[in-house]
């Protein structure tokens, strides 16, 4: 799979959320602040998963239709990495 610029860009924003975190502990920010920021991180690299995880089912379905291959079992393998990401 190639990860364009639009992959790369939202995992860079979440390596500043993070180091931002590390900030506000650094500097002694109030725990809710903090965790605040933790929880915007994890949403943030949980929509990446989904977002990598349905890129790269739509490129391998396209090419397993092309070799007449089940697209079910492609379906089914991206279904366990979401939940294995949980």
């Amino acid at each position: 799979m190639i990860y364009d610029d639009k992959v790369t860009n939202r995992l860079k924003r979440i390596e500043g959320q993070v180091r931002g975190a590390l900030r506000m502990m650094e500097e002694d920010k109030h725990c809710k602040d903090v965790v605040t920021q933790l929880s915007a991180a994890r949403n943030a690299i949980d929509r990446t998963i989904a977002l990598i995880v349905s890129k790269n089912l739509e490129q391998c379905i396209r090419e397993e239709e092309d070799n007449d291959k089940n697209a079910d079992e492609l379906i089914q393998e991206a279904v366990n990495l979401l939940v294995k990401s949980r």
